[in-house]
């Protein structure tokens, strides 16, 4: 069996970047940290954190006085921001610099004067937190249909931003319905879609191309990775989600003799590594590397975690 894994796969720069901050916190202040929702969408990620003092909490206002908090990758509401600023929370925002680029862009718009819709899956994180960084109502819409019976308030005074980690084909389509019926409509000048999103999308259609089969390594809430195994679908190929090597099953793989792997950009290397040795376990295996894009995009990690304001323990000083 030939074993053809993408490129690129996993971690993107801004998953690596909330985990590099939740492990220099727990180095530097010691257990527990306090983590406002999953630090990223990857159970094998929230578990290992957990069992180093990580604290995972829906609330702001579960989070004890004084204790040293995160905001996760996806970014939160001003709403919760301002809550953990009442209460004088040591606050580290992990939030990938991708979607703070498309909260900048809802504050422009707001300030516009211009209704704001948003391309993305109502109940996810991120849609939540970027909908929640104006004080106005948000449209939210994720299909083709939804942007044809959206109803508006000001049809000729509308602007959109998106989700980071949807489809960019659907994205697309959506935008050119939403383009089609509101004209005037404005939008970013770049697509918000991110460049770790694109690129996997890209190397799964690059894949389809060469194997029979498709296991795409990522949680079940993980928008990228549920986009990664629609785009497989769509090109005819067998595409299955797993989380790990257990969810395997053997059936999937008689009558495969290439067989692809990718990785949602929250899925560690390591359960790539794990799923590989399981297939060991049904067939000899030969590794293939795709050709792909080399991504070397590095962001700053955040001025709170390297020099802290006044209100964090002061441990943190002493651990310099």
């Amino acid at each position: 069996m030939q074993v053809h894994l993408a490129q690129p796969r996993g971690f993107c720069a801004g998953v690596q970047r909330a985990i590099d901050i939740v492990e220099m916190a727990l180095e530097k202040f010691g257990p527990p940290v306090f983590v406002r929702h999953e630090i990223v969408h990857n159970k094998h990620i929230v578990e290992n954190l957990k069992a180093k003092g990580v604290i995972f909490v829906d609330r702001v206002e579960d989070i004890p006085e004084g204790a040293v908090t995160i905001f996760s990758a996806h970014g939160v509401s001003d709403e919760v921001e301002r809550e953990a600023k009442n209460r004088d929370l040591p606050v580290v925002d992990a939030t990938c610099p991708l979607v703070s680029k498309v909260h900048v862009q809802v504050k422009k718009f707001e300030k516009a004067g211009r209704e704001i819709v948003l391309i993305g899956h109502q109940g996810h994180p991120e849609v939540e937190g970027t909908a929640g960084r104006t004080s106005q109502p948000v449209y939210i819409v994720d299909t083709v249909e939804a942007a044809n019976n959206l109803c508006v308030c000001n049809p000729d005074n509308l602007a959109y931003v998106t989700q980071t980690t949807l489809s960019v084909d659907d994205t697309r389509e959506i935008i050119a319905a939403l383009k089609k019926r509101f004209p005037s409509i404005k939008g970013p000048s770049t697509t918000d879609i991110c460049y770790a999103t694109q690129n996997r999308q890209e190397a799964v259609l690059k894949l389809s191309k060469d194997v029979d089969l498709i296991l795409v390594v990522g949680a079940e809430n993980s928008s990228n990775s549920n986009r990664l195994v629609e785009i497989g679908l769509k090109t005819g190929v067998p595409t299955f989600l797993i989380e790990g090597p257990a969810q395997i099953q053997s059936h999937w793989l008689s009558g495969k003799d290439k067989v692809g792997i990718t990785a949602g950009a929250s899925a560690p290397e390591e359960l790539v590594e794990a799923v590989v040795d399981k297939l060991r376990e049904f067939s000899g295996v030969k590794v293939v590397n795709q050709p792909g894009i080399s991504e070397t995009v590095q962001f700053k990690l955040p001025h709170a975690i390297m020099n802290p304001p006044a209100n964090f323990p002061t441990q943190l000083a002493s651990s310099n």
